[in-house]
């Protein structure tokens, strides 16, 4: 069995980590079938650039391709297509489209990261799919190409032999989901480590926490109190006691807060509640009603209810499917080992 033809595409003004962060997965996957002695083939990367030229990224970087797209043969096991502005606008490289349309029929899996996912869909490969992107470029995309199903919150999203990721880093989300799929989730662990991420933020986790939203509001005493709910979330909290905290009216308060997020101080929390919740379901054994009084939803059938709403599942459901596993036995090599 020969080991898994991976060709990551490369284009200038591709987003340097859409591309760099999926190759250090799966080349630290070949790494782990190294050391470990695997039966397992592991992967053969490369790097492909329309001409075969070298190309250069949207932080300058320079890099060059091991081959051009009219150099592939054979048939391939995975296409990694990563995003960047010159995949949106216009409508990304033709160079790149049109081989996609004649070469993805043979490839086993398809992978977009970020808005690469616009690419695939002006080849035609997203028509009637569910898929996903950067959550900024979500409207533009379901905007743009109607027959596609956009998925605004969710960092990954399979259906059928394509596979699209939201923005940057999800795109490592996604490799190591595709490793541990393949080699298993040893393998997967072994390579999270190496690169300091977690292994598996489930592909139906929002694509940013709750709290990076702090960003986004300019007036201080809101921007402080979204801090704060971030370690006090536990607390009995009402509007008009959040509004106290702000040191505003709870008229003002509530209009200024909507202002500066978009959602309402009640919503809010509760995303901040089931953000905590998911967290402790997946990484404790805590049973469900000591998580619900700890994230402030007072009982467990309160939390049930925000789940089944907010995720189309209770939490029991949940943290079947998203419970992190424990590693198999023996010790898990380092990267200096």
């Amino acid at each position: 069995m020969a080991a898994r033809p991976v060709v990551l595409l490369g284009y200038d003004g591709v987003q340097g980590l859409d591309l760099t962060g999926p190759l250090d997965v799966f080349a630290g996957a070949c790494e782990w079938v190294s050391r470990t002695g695997s039966a397992d083939p592991g992967y053969r990367p490369m790097v492909a650039s329309p001409d075969g030229g070298p190309f250069r990224t949207t932080a300058g970087m320079t890099v060059m391709p091991d081959t051009s797209l009219a150099a592939i043969t054979g048939r391939l096991d995975t296409v990694v297509v990563p995003g960047g502005a010159a995949a949106v606008e216009p409508l990304g490289d033709r160079r790149i489209v049109d081989w996609l349309r004649g070469y993805a029929p043979s490839v086993r899996r398809v992978t977009s990261v970020c808005a690469g996912a616009f690419l695939l869909a002006e080849a035609g490969l997203l028509d009637g799919r569910r898929a996903t992107t950067h959550w900024s470029a979500c409207a533009r995309l379901a905007e743009r190409y109607p027959a596609v199903r956009v998925d605004p919150d969710s960092i990954y999203v399979h259906d059928g032999d394509v596979y699209t990721s939201a923005g940057v880093t999800a795109g490592m989300d996604l490799a190591l989901a595709l490793v541990e799929a393949d080699l298993g989730r040893r393998a997967a662990l072994t390579v999270a480590r190496w690169l300091v991420m977690f292994l598996h933020r489930p592909g139906n986790q929002a694509q940013f926490s709750v709290q990076l939203t702090t960003q986004y509001a300019d007036h201080a005493p809101v921007r402080e109190l979204q801090r704060w709910l971030g370690d006090n979330y536990g607390a009995d909290l009402t509007v008009d006691a959040m509004a106290s905290r702000a040191r505003m009216s709870p008229r003002h308060f509530a209009r200024s807060f909507r202002q500066q997020t978009g959602t309402t101080p009640g919503r809010y929390l509760q995303r901040v509640r089931l953000e905590a919740a998911r967290r402790r379901l997946e990484e404790s054994d805590t049973p469900a009603e000591r998580i619900a009084a700890a994230c402030g939803f007072g009982s467990a059938e309160t939390m049930r209810r925000v789940f089944v709403a907010a995720l189309g599942m209770p939490p029991a459901e949940y943290r079947r499917r998203f419970r992190t596993g424990t590693p198999g036995p023996g010790p898990v090599p380092g990267p200096l080992d």
